[in-house]
């Protein structure tokens, strides 16, 4: 028996089938172990040392494989084909060595792009070794980001309260949407005005002419600035005579572009189909796994994280076939298009992202697959077989035409183009963010030189320059991969990121700077300049690169590294929070203190009238306050809100009645009619807006399709019973039963079909019950050596919170109980102590206060354990307990976490650290 691990149950499944009864395939389900969320898991003074824990919802599964190799002839490594693939294979193999399930068994690292038969079966016949080059990169990155959140992070909660984090790409990529805000707050509208002749040719045929020059100058767009200009210009024009002085016909041709790479298909699939980054790679991760076909579960695209540009020989050869039978011999390029990657540091690794079978047109599974999934899926099929087509042919026409009038001789313009052959238009146009429409798309009628013609009206217009557009998700994805920032694994986690934390919104499909966001990244350019440029960003990108072809030792490039990380991080120790926030309000100054009208003092409160409006910075972040206080409480946030939370979108065809968007306690919703609509005692019907919406992007169709939740998928094909999907408090879900399985994104409860349906409930019956009643008993965090004891995440009935000895935190809105981490949660229960939390009720027992203890340093492999506390004095003030720190004390561990040990590292590294 052969042992295969793969990373999804819906993949293990598959490729069973492929490989027959000689072989057991079994799901990781992703990452089975990562860094601890608390400090010294990476170890700098250690040659970077790294403490890797299991997620407690892999043991099981960890085991399940330990189990299964006792016997086995052989353990084949089969996660994906990227970076993140080799470094779980990898982890797999450590966790197996460690548990000696291990014997002679032969182990083999095998990758296949796709999820077919043949891809596998051909995968098999070349396995290799795990590529220790790869998995020493993805150290390098994992320590980087960890070092960054863990020594960064911290620091912007003592100097910056109210900040939540900071990332090392996401920074920087929050950056470019901040100084997109900034040149936008910055422009200054400039005006111009532009002259446009309808003329007819003898035959009475129309067309349009644009005034480029006058009196032998050239007139660029901006040049006419002033309505006087402009109207001089008329009256020259409107007394003129106008004749044909030059017709130039060119041939032109345009290529089709390259198959998609994961960038490309974020990008087009935002243009085209609106969806989010992660949307789409949710969506195509499906398609990658397959769906049943005949029988059998069939992948349907290529691996998804790419950028890689080329495709296989086999498959060019067969998207040749497929365009000569579907568009004629013509359409087919004489030789196969190759194509090479423009981005930067381009990997090139695998093979675009294509259909494993162009010979499956999209209209043949359109009833296979859900609406999203089937336009993603064209969207694929139509990009590879454009790119293999013949270019387009065009004929550029420019006609120039001479306007006299007296002494004056102005000079008009016509442009147009005419498609003589489409070629690869045929089937695929990419989309353009800012202007989709073909500008010189118009047909000229024909005209000769010396050809009279007549005015047949002349639109005199005022123009104003805009602004730069704030960045879509397609744009920002486009212009990081422009700079080397971020790989395409990373782009849609991102994005993810900035938005979950509050440091941008998403409105009208445009990404604009939320204050928060703003205030972190002035403060990363005043005190962390190096670490939010874009060059140094993406030159950290390139010595990653080199790690994976095996050029730099991984320890290097962490030493160059943290050796000026370090330093920068510990010159802002004395620096005061007054101090910092000084040097944020000048820089902020012109967003957040707008001129005037009656051009006094910016910065005069508004309510005192004596005192000076300036930055500080509380629990829930940055805001305006004034000098004065607290003799003037007066505040404000840092942009002033503009307009009502409500907002009607139109009537329900139904039943008539208002639909709205409106504020509530909990955040926004949506609400059908008013209560005088409905009898006594009953409620208006509403719904939730889930969390990757935006209450602006919410228009009517979408509102009623939240009004009409729950709905029914469809029946279970093994009970009949229905299975419904809805919106509930913990998100998007789909239930059959008593059984609630979690939608991946927001806008899936719209459209998850039956077969996802019953996958997601099946799965989550194998994850096993969760727990539904009763008080939570919660999850270990981490310890908390100041008090001696684990901090522990729970749910509550009013949301998530941190606790340890009685004292209970919330954990803010855009953080769950699975991304708060340990610093954080130390913050928060120190900020509710001080606040006197925790205080016992009256008549009950006051706490015991924990007595210091000492340990020694720890150096073993294993987890901390809990420090046990003694009863203290009963005069201990509970208050002074919480709030006062006690001696550290360095924990002991259980045997749950592993030192780190790559293939390619030396053992002088020694044992890792506790």
């Amino acid at each position: 028996m052969n042992i295969v691990i793969v990373e999804s149950p819906a993949k293990a499944k598959t490729i069973n089938k492929y490989l027959g009864s000689s072989y057991e395939v079994l799901a990781s389900y992703g990452h089975v172990r990562d860094l601890p969320a608390k400090n010294g898991s990476v170890d700098p003074e250690a040659n970077f040392q790294m403490i890797w824990e299991t997620d407690p919802k892999a043991a099981g599964r960890l085991n399940d494989i330990a189990k299964a190799l006792k016997g086995a002839d052989k353990l084949i490594l089969a996660t994906d084909p990227d970076r993140e693939g080799e470094a779980i294979s990898w982890h797999v193999l450590e966790i197996m060595k460690q548990k000696r399930a291990l014997k002679d068994q032969k182990v083999e690292r095998v990758v296949f792009n796709a999820i077919t038969k043949q891809a596998v079966t051909e995968a098999m016949k070349h396995p290799r070794e795990i590529d220790g080059a790869l998995v020493d990169a993805y150290m390098a990155r994992r320590a980087l980001d960890y070092l960054v959140g863990f020594t960064l992070s911290p620091v912007l909660w003592r100097k910056l309260p109210g900040a939540r984090s900071a990332g090392r790409v996401q920074s920087v990529a929050l950056r470019l949407v901040c100084d997109r805000e900034l040149e936008i707050e910055k422009f200054v509208p400039r005006e111009y005005w532009s002259l446009v002749a309808t003329l007819a040719t003898p035959r009475a045929e129309t067309f349009e002419a644009r005034l480029v020059g006058a009196d032998g100058k050239k007139i660029q767009r901006l040049d006419i600035g002033t309505g006087a200009e402009a109207e001089d210009f008329k009256k020259a024009i409107e007394a003129a005579n106008f004749t044909v002085t030059s017709v130039e016909a060119k041939p032109a041709r345009r290529n089709p572009q390259a198959p998609f790479t994961t960038s490309t298909l974020q990008q087009e699939a935002s243009r085209k189909l609106g969806f989010a980054p992660a949307h789409t790679m949710r969506i195509a991760q499906r398609l990658y796994e397959g769906i049943d076909i005949g029988g059998e579960t069939t992948g349907l695209i290529t691996y998804m994280r790419t950028d890689g540009v080329q495709i296989a020989n086999e498959a060019i050869a067969q998207v040749r076939s497929v365009i000569g039978e579907d568009y004629g011999k013509n359409y087919v390029p004489d030789a196969p298009r190759q194509y090479s990657a423009k981005a930067k540091n381009a990997q090139e690794a695998h093979e675009a992202i294509r259909p494993t079978d162009l010979s499956r047109r999209p209209a043949a599974l359109k009833h296979r697959l859900d609406n999203d999934q089937f336009r993603l899926y064209e969207l694929v099929w139509m990009r590879t077989v454009a790119s293999q087509m013949e270019s387009a042919e065009l004929e550029r026409t420019t006609v120039d035409i001479a306007a006299k009038a007296g002494a004056r001789v102005l000079e008009l313009r016509a442009s147009g183009q005419v498609v003589k052959f489409d070629g690869f238009l045929a089937v695929y146009q990419e989309g353009r963010d800012d202007d989709p429409e073909d500008e010189d798309s118009r047909r000229l009628p024909a005209m000769s030189e010396g050809e009279a013609l007549k005015r047949d009206s002349l639109s005199v217009t005022q123009h104003f320059t805009e602004p730069p557009p704030r960045f879509s998700e397609a744009s920002l994805v486009k212009r990081m991969e422009e700079l080397g920032i971020g790989r395409p694994s990373t782009y849609a986690s991102i994005l993810q990121v900035l938005k979950d934390r509050g440091y941008v919104k998403l409105e009208k499909k445009r990404l604009s700077a939320e204050d928060k966001g703003r205030v972190v990244v002035a403060f990363l350019e005043n005190f962390f300049a190096r670490y939010v440029e874009f060059d140094f960003t993406a030159a950290l990108e390139e010595q990653l690169d080199r790690i994976s072809n095996n050029e730099i030792s991984w320890q290097q490039v962490l030493k160059d590294f943290w050796k000026d990380f370090i330093g920068a991080v510990n010159d802002i120790k004395d620096v005061r929070v007054s101090e910092v926030l000084d040097v944020l309000d000048a820089m902020l100054g012109e967003h957040i203190y707008e001129p005037r009208a009656d051009g006094g003092d910016p910065r005069q409160c508004p309510s005192c009238g004596s005192g000076k409006l300036n930055l500080k910075a509380g629990k829930f972040g940055a805001f305006v306050g004034c000098s004065n206080y607290p003799e003037c409480r007066y505040t404000r946030p840092l942009a002033a809100s503009s307009g009502s939370s409500d907002r009607p979108l139109g009537k329900d065809p139904k039943t008539g009645l208002e639909v709205a968007v409106k504020a509530g306690r909990f955040g926004p919703y949506i609400q059908l009619g008013d209560a005088k609509d409905y009898e006594e005692g009953e409620k208006p019907r509403r719904a939730g807006i889930p969390k990757n919406m935006s209450p602006a992007d919410v228009e009517l169709d979408l509102a009623l399709k939240l009004l009409s939740l729950p709905r029914e998928v469809g029946k279970h094909p093994e009970d009949g019973e229905p299975i419904t999907a809805g919106i509930g408090r913990f998100g998007p879900f789909v239930r059959h039963g008593k059984t609630y399985a979690s939608l991946e994104a927001g806008d899936e409860v719209f459209t998850v079909g039956l077969n996802r349906a019953v996958t997601l409930i099946a799965e989550k019956i194998a994850k096993g019950p969760s727990r539904r009643f009763g008080a939570d008993p919660g999850k270990p965090l981490g310890e908390y050596p100041a008090r001696g004891g684990t901090i522990m995440v729970k749910n509550g009935r009013y949301g998530a919170y941190v606790t340890i000895d009685g004292i209970n935190a919330t954990i803010p809105s855009d953080k769950t109980p699975e991304t708060i981490t340990l610093p954080e949660a130390i913050a928060l229960i120190e900020e509710r102590a001080a606040k006197g939390g925790g205080k016992p009720k009256r008549g009950a027992k006051k706490a015991a206060k924990p007595k210091a203890t000492k340990a020694k340093a720890n150096t073993s492999d294993t987890e901390a354990k809990p420090v046990k506390k003694k009863a203290a004095a009963k005069k201990a003030a509970p208050t002074k307990a919480a709030a006062k720190p006690r001696a550290k004390a360095a924990p002991k561990a259980a045997p749950k976490i592993a030192a780190a040990k790559t293939p390619t590292a030396k053992k002088s590294a020694g044992k890792a650290r506790g």
